[in-house]
């Protein structure tokens, strides 16, 4: 019996269901944050099984699909380049940059390899100081601390041909960002228990006395979800707006202060620039000045660059809870996970994947 069995029980998965359709008193639009809990949601489907009066919307939490199209360009141009081994997770190697995908820079002959962790690529320099590595350090404040370690262990080796091109953003921006516009339709959130699993709770507090919004954090598994939308939809009826836990076997409301000592550490918060969406303030984590040395963009002088999005892709509205993936035009026809315009139809996590692989269309 695995682990995760109780979690994925339909008959307790209905049974929280049915809680849901008798608290429900009024339409209600919730986003869960991230891709992980939208792919969840739509391959168990939960969003069906759900009250019509629910309407679920997916947001900004893909760290692929909101890593900026500058960046990626970043990527093409640096890997591109004869002295680089360029390494990274596998899941950006066919992000749509304006020209190309790293697995086509690899398919020219550039050195684009796939690793596991920033510690092999921090190994790879050590073992080949004739070669400048660079690793693409991208995510939200779940893969920013191994990135800052990285740098830390760089510094203490002295292996001065290892540097990262970074692109990190943090949740709570973004919120505020999607709460504060004028076409923001969400009334509660389901949070990112990994991302709080490392950062706690207690940072959503002030987003939830400030726009009355309850912020729910949940975990990945249908159970899980279904009891994260069971306790906003009572914070809604109950007129109440906190900050609820309702993963507790792993998050807890301070996180973990070992992996925000090294994130404070390395990074500074700072203004950032989202794939489709645009910049939003403090949302991002940039190398401190101490580190600067470590930096890719700076190191290889990558710094302008002119990207240019498929006009007609709408995944910024996608990201922002505006609109549903078969809303765009060129969803399963133009754009399909092999030829993929956005980041949000390549991307494990994206939600144009998970309507694509699951085949919902005009669904709510």
């Amino acid at each position: 019996m695995s682990r995760f069995d109780e979690y994925r029980d339909p008959a307790l998965v209905r049974a929280v269901v049915r809680d849901i359709a008798a608290t429900v008193d009024r339409p209600a639009v919730l986003m869960e944050i991230c891709g992980g809990q939208t792919h969840a949601i739509v391959r168990s489907g939960l969003d069906q099984l759900l009250p019509a009066t629910i309407t679920l919307v997916h947001g900004p939490g893909c760290p692929v699909c909101v890593t900026p199209l500058e960046t990626i360009d970043r990527a093409l141009a640096i890997a591109a380049r004869p002295e680089v081994i360029f390494t990274s997770f596998g899941d950006m190697l066919r992000v749509p940059g304006s020209t190309g995908d790293l697995l086509g820079v690899r398919a020219a002959g550039g050195d684009v390899r796939v690793v596991y962790s920033p510690l092999d690529a921090l190994q790879l320099a050590a073992d080949r100081p004739d070669r400048e590595v660079v690793f693409l350090a991208i995510g939200f404040e779940t893969t920013a601390p191994a990135n800052a370690m990285a740098v830390l262990e760089a510094e203490r080796r002295g292996v001065g041909n290892f540097s990262v091109l970074c692109s990190h953003v943090c949740v709570p921006g973004a919120m505020r960002a999607i709460l504060g516009s004028p076409r923001n339709r969400v009334e509660a959130f389901l949070a990112a228990g990994h991302v709080c699993a490392v950062m706690g709770t207690r940072e959503y507090e002030p987003i939830a006395r400030e726009f009355r919004v309850p912020i729910v954090v949940t975990g990945f598994e249908p159970l899980d979800l279904a009891r994260g939308i069971l306790a906003a939809v009572r914070q809604l009826r109950e007129g109440r707006a906190e900050v609820e836990n309702a993963y507790g076997r792993a998050v807890t409301a301070a996180g973990n202060w070992h992996a925000q000592a090294a994130l404070e550490r390395v990074f500074r918060l700072g203004d950032h620039k989202w794939r489709g969406i645009g910049p939003i303030p403090l949302s991002g984590l940039h190398l401190r000045e101490a580190y600067t040395r470590f930096d890719a963009t700076r190191r290889f002088g990558v710094g302008d660059v002119a990207p240019a999005e498929p006009s007609v892709c709408i995944a910024g509205e996608v990201l922002q809870g505006q609109r549903k993936p078969f809303e765009c035009p060129a969803f399963g026809s133009t754009c399909t996970p092999e030829r993929p315009l956005g980041a949000t139809m390549v991307s494990g996590e994206g939600a144009c994947a998970a309507y694509y692989r699951y085949r919902r269309d005009a669904t709510p």
